[in-house]
């Protein structure tokens, strides 16, 4: 089954709702990175939590991203989402050790760590994106989410990630949810969420039981009364390409140029995000030289 996310509004007007199955995303990203568990957790949960924020903004051709730099030994954790949803992301070291709160929980906090921030950069195709920052909470991930968006975006929030490893340290679920308040909400409303995500326990203790989306914001929210959008098909996607490589080179600028033609071997360039690499031979460079 395909990665989805689902939207959805409670019939009150008073939460917009959305929740993502991101396991295929993850385990596309645990291949490519090579990612310990731990490190396949933290990046998970980034990654679900960046798609649900690139679905959520509504701008054609606009992107999210979402950097985490807590101290912690895993180091920068980024994520970019267009804004259906599709997402790249890597972690900076991401054959960290294992690290464990207790036997069979893996310690995503102090792998990610507590010094630091998390930044979300809006690319709402205008001249300048929004970029907003908040200092980390928990290391978490969701926690950190919930954080920014009460915080920098003014919007009471809650945000569950979650990624469970399977023993063969595969993708075995992979998901979260975002609910958000909207104006005029009452506190009846507020009490009847705290209740829901309290007693739904865990994101990946549901997805693991074969909960749907449906029922996973069913549960989160309370049995609150829902109205469902048509869900969006969403994957791992990088948009590297051989023309923006290029631009990467010329961006060197004539003089290193000119010395890596003259090594005379070929110049090997891995995108970050995925596991394509792109080989340029001498000649290749001397043509981008004469472009310049």
């Amino acid at each position: 089954m395909s990665d989805q996310i689902l939207r959805a509004m409670s019939t009150d007007g008073f939460v917009k709702a959305v929740a993502i199955n991101s396991k295929s995303i993850v385990e596309r990203a645990r291949t490519i990175h090579d990612t310990t568990p731990t490190a396949t957790a933290a990046l998970g949960r980034v990654l679900s939590a960046c798609a649900m924020l690139g679905n959520m903004q509504k701008i054609e051709n606009g992107s999210v991203t979402l950097q985490i730099k807590g101290g912690g030994p895993l180091g920068t954790i980024l994520a970019v989402s267009d804004a259906v949803g599709n997402v790249r992301g890597y972690v900076q070291n991401p054959h960290i050790t294992l690290l464990e709160k207790y036997a069979g929980k893996l310690d995503v906090g102090a792998a990610v760590g507590t010094d630091g921030m998390l930044t979300v950069i809006r690319d709402l195709q205008m001249k300048e994106p929004y970029v907003g920052s908040v200092e980390l909470v928990s290391g978490e991930i969701g926690d950190d989410v919930t954080a920014y968006l009460v915080q920098s975006e003014q919007c009471p929030s809650a945000c569950g990630l979650g990624v469970l490893v399977d023993t063969d340290h595969s993708v075995r679920v992979a998901g979260g949810f975002i609910l958000q308040l909207l104006p005029g909400a009452p506190d009846s409303v507020i009490d009847k969420l705290e209740a829901g995500i309290a007693a739904a326990g865990s994101v990946t203790a549901m997805l693991d039981a074969g909960l749907s989306l449906q029922e996973l914001l069913t549960r989160v929210t309370g049995g609150m009364e829902l109205e469902f959008f048509e869900p969006t098909e969403v994957e791992y996607r990088c948009y590297c390409s051989r023309e923006r490589v290029e631009a990467a080179l010329i961006s060197l600028g004539r003089e290193e140029l000119t010395e890596i033609a003259a090594e005379g071997k070929d110049t090997r360039i891995g995108c970050q995000f995925c596991d394509t690499e792109y080989s340029f031979t001498p000649d290749d460079v001397r043509t981008i030289l004469a472009r310049l």
